[in-house]
């Protein structure tokens, strides 16, 4: 965990992450995505983090909300790189619900964590059919245990998504009503 934070101080001090403090109210992510939070998130960027925007509440080790917006057919929902792995983080138009938790299940596993996925429904999204998915995930870097939420839909062929994870004891039972009003505030510009 301290090694965690010193990157991440390391990194702030050298002018590679930039962090930008997102107010409540309605806030567009990407071209076509829109949600409405309450209270202050600090919007993470560096280098190689996309496509997903990262937000957090406590800080990078500690929760993350990752929130995508246009993910297109045959584009990767992370940007680490070419492993062997790439392919199950890849989206496809014709993604079935399950077939998208698995997707971040590959994406959120790429470290070798370990993950299970504990309900999957369907949601609307404003004029949207979407998904819903709850998950647990056991960090490798340090055993922690983190409990995440997810909520996806298709537009014009394109996904977005919101997932967040916390540490399941502490952090996620603090902040995931937020989370909740987020998730259910997307909505997709046609």
């Amino acid at each position: 965990m301290k090694r965690i934070v010193l990157l991440c101080a390391v990194l702030v001090l050298s002018g590679c992450v930039s962090i930008a403090k997102i107010e409540t109210g309605q806030h567009a992510v990407g071209d076509r995505l829109t949600v409405n939070i309450e209270g202050a998130w600090n919007h993470i960027n560096a280098p190689g983090m996309g496509p997903a925007q990262v937000w957090t509440m406590e800080g990078m080790a500690v929760d993350q909300l990752l929130l995508y917006s246009g993910i297109r057919d045959g584009q990767a929902v992370h940007s680490g790189g070419g492993n062997d792995n790439q392919k199950s983080m890849t989206y496809r138009s014709n993604m079935q619900p399950d077939e998208i938790a698995a997707l971040f299940e590959g994406m959120l596993t790429r470290d070798g964590s370990r993950y299970r996925l504990s309900k999957l429904e369907p949601v609307s999204l404003g004029d949207l059919k979407g998904l819903r998915f709850e998950y647990s995930l056991v960090r490798k870097i340090d055993n922690v245990q983190l409990a995440g939420v997810g909520y996806a839909a298709t537009s014009r062929g394109e996904l977005f998504a919101l997932l967040y994870m916390a540490p399941r004891l502490v952090f996620y039972p603090r902040h995931i009503a937020r989370v909740e009003h987020i998730g259910q505030s997307m909505r997709i510009k046609p």
